[in-house]
Formats: C-alpha cells, structure tokens, sequence
C-alpha cells in the first residue's frame, strides 16, 4: 500500500523545483538583538566648603586638571542590531544624556528641573543599513540625528573634531580604507526662537577619506564645506580640513593621535568641529595643532600628554591674533592590579591683541598652572581601567588677579579644589 504522504512529498518537491516556493526568503531575519553602553562621570568637589561651578578654562585649553562641571553625569547608548538572510544588516542608535553642564549637589527632597539646564535628553538617534545588494557588501547608509566622526583630546577632554546634528550620509571601502560623504545641519537658535520664526540653520557638507597607511601610521582626511541660512551682516559660508596622524607614541611604545587643522569663516572652531556652536564672520581664520596619545614606560608606569595650539590667522571668535596653548602630562603608576597612583601638570596660555573682549592691562595675557595628585580605586589599573572611584586634591594658580578672575578663581590668584570622580564607561 503506498503511503499516502508520498504524493504529498512529490508535489512539494515539483513546487520547488519551478520556483513556486522559497526554501529560504533572502529577507528572513537571522541575527537580531540587543547592545546597551553606557558613560558615568560623577564628580564631588569643593573648594573652602562650596560647591562650584567654574572649569577653570579646561573648554579654552587653559587647564588639564579633573575640572568637568557636573556632578552627575549619566549616558546610555542602546543598538538594536539586525542581519539578514541576504546579508543585509541594520543598526537603530538611540544615545541619551542626562546631567551634562549640572554642577549642583542635588538632594532627595527636591526636583533636578529645578534648574532648566542638562536634563534627559536623546542626544543621537539613527539608523544604519548595511550590505544592500545594489550598493555593495562594504557599504552602508544612514539618516538621523548623531555625533559623526568624533576625537577628542586626551587631558583637556575637549572635541576638537565632529559633526554634530541631524542628517544622512553614505559610507563604503576604497582601496581599503574608509570613505564617506554625509550631510549634518543643526540650528543655533533652537528653542531660542518661536518655531515659524527665520531660522540661522547652519549645514556642513563632510567628506572623509580614513585608514590610509604611510610613515608607518595611519592618516585620516576630513574636508567640510559650512553654510549657515538668513546671514546677512556675518558670514554665510565657510571652509574646514584637517589630516590626522595615528601611530605609536612617537617611535616608543604606545600609541599618538596629531593632528592639524585648518578653518575659516563659520568654520573657524577647529576647522572641523561642526555644530550648533559653528558661526563666524569674513575675517575668522585659524589654525589648529593637536597631538596626544599614552607612552607605556615600563609594566607598571605610563605617561598620558597633549600638546595642543588654536591661534587666529586673522580673527579668531570675534578677537585679533587670538592665541591658546595648553602642554599637560599625566604620569600613572600602577601599584597593584587596582590602585593606580597619578599627578596631572599643566600649563596653559592665551593671548590676543590689546582690547580683544574688552581686555586691556593684565588681563590681554593669562598664564594658568595646573598641579594635580590622585589615587584611583579601581576594577583594573590600567590607564584606562573602568570603572574607578578617584580622590583628588588640584590646585589651580593664575599669574595674576585679572587672568584668576577670568577663569573663575575664587581665591586671590590660586585655589585649592579637593574632590572625589568617579568614573565608569561600558
């Protein structure tokens, strides 16, 4: 007696064989779930039994020290992944902040909205798509609202290079490196202005070209053209490029990241460091030197710096031969697998012609001197072990009382701030 699932198996197999029937469908999901990263920045800190709010100039390259305003700064990063049957894959980033820029110590009985500043905010949310068969396993495109192409300096902390707004892009392998072009914009005024108001939005076109092997490291390419809408007396326009140099710490070992950038116009800020922030008129030009990394001396001592310069060629943020510098080093000591001992020096300078922001006397030139100890509690003693529970004492010496006014001293011309950050990223 013939089994009666025969035919059964027989038609099915006739349907494949003509197409009628996907084994597989090239859409059908293979890979799917979740990544959450995340960034804690927890500072205490006091000077004479007061809390305080001052940074001691650390954003303008005057100072190396733990100077970071909030006391509680919290980032979560969540990315839903997902891949395709046919190789195509996505990326969905939601990154949220809370606490940026909020110095006060809070208690349990009131509300932190108390003060409108750095509350719970999305920061960056977008979606990635990779691997689409007409555009190339190597190629990805996105839209959405992100940080693209971030670097910061290693002491002072400060972004020097970024594009931070809402837009879309496309990226891809050329001779194996990393190519991209990308649109960002972002509105100055935003909240600021009524929402059928004019607005000053400004864009910033981005081409970069990244990995290229020579001189024994690698050299990133960036170039960003800056347009800015509704400009009538200022500039409209403006250019920004910068070469970055990645190998190690300087023919030693460990690694350095220099860099030398170029901007003019609305693109005066480091050339390439776009956002909200970006503006400028026809005279804003300037040039940016950057160069940071960490030197592993022996097993147990590493040594962190940063050199860096921003100076006008012509103007620089409304001022006339404006010039910053900042020469900061971070010797760390391991003296288990989690204790790690370190001392934070720097010196930062600023100048400028006579009268620029109304500064005359003393106050045209400033010398800061930075000196800081600390001893770092933590899961791993690495330069970089997270997380870590860091007491610190730092003491912060102006030349004179107009520069100690300037970055907020409360003192005479030094301060003596002693303090507590805690610091987690995952």
């Amino acid at each position: 007696m013939k089994h009666k699932l025969v035919p059964v198996a027989a038609a099915l197999l006739t349907a494949l064989a003509s197409g009628q029937v996907a084994a597989e469908s090239a859409t059908d999901v293979i890979s799917d779930g979740w990544e959450v990263h995340g960034y804690g920045s927890m500072n205490y800190r006091m000077v004479e039994g007061e809390t305080i709010d001052t940074e001691y100039g650390k954003p303008d390259y005057k100072s190396a020290g733990t100077h970071g305003k909030s006391t509680n700064q919290v980032e979560f990063v969540v990315k839903k992944h997902t891949e395709h049957q046919n190789g195509v894959w996505s990326d969905f980033v939601v990154r949220s902040e809370f606490g940026n820029g909020n110095s006060y110590a809070y208690t349990s009985s009131g509300s932190q909205k108390e003060n409108t500043k750095a509350q719970f905010e999305v920061k960056e949310t977008f979606v990635e798509i990779g691997g689409l068969p007409y555009l190339g396993d190597d190629t990805s495109i996105w839209a959405g609202q992100r940080y693209l192409n971030r670097a910061a300096g290693l002491l002072s902390g400060e972004f020097w290079k970024q594009s931070s707004g809402v837009g879309a892009g496309i990226q891809t392998k050329l001779g194996g490196n990393t190519a991209g072009i990308a649109v960002v914009s972002a509105d100055p005024d935003a909240g600021k202005a009524e929402p059928n108001d004019e607005r000053s939005t400004l864009t910033s076109l981005d081409f970069y070209y990244y990995g290229v092997e020579a001189l024994g490291g690698r050299f990133d390419f960036d170039l960003k053209l800056m347009s800015q809408a509704n400009q009538e007396s200022d500039s409209d326009s403006g250019i920004g490029a910068a070469i970055t140099y990645n190998r190690d710490y300087y023919g030693l070992d460990g690694w350095t990241q220099t860099a030398i950038a170029y901007g003019e116009g609305i693109a005066q800020n480091r050339g390439v460091n776009f956002g909200g922030w970006s503006g400028g008129n026809d005279d804003a030009q300037s040039l940016f030197i950057t160069s940071y990394g960490v030197l592993n001396i022996t097993d147990k001592l590493q040594m962190g710096s940063e050199l860096t310069y921003i100076g006008a060629l012509d103007q620089l943020f409304g001022a006339e031969d404006l010039k910053r510098y900042l020469i900061a080093v971070r010797p760390s000591y391991k003296v288990n697998d989690n204790l790690r001992l370190e001392m934070t020096a720097s010196y930062g300078h600023e100048e400028g012609k006579d009268g620029y922001w109304k500064r005359t006397g003393d106050a045209v030139e400033s010398d800061i001197y930075n000196l800081e100890l600390a001893s770092a509690f933590t899961v791993n003693a690495d330069y970089f072990g997270r997380p870590q529970i860091k007491p610190y004492v730092s003491y912060v010496k102006a030349d004179d009382q107009a520069s100690a006014d300037i970055i907020g001293i409360k003192s005479g011309d030094n301060d003596v701030v002693v303090g507590v950050h805690t610091e987690i990223w995952f």
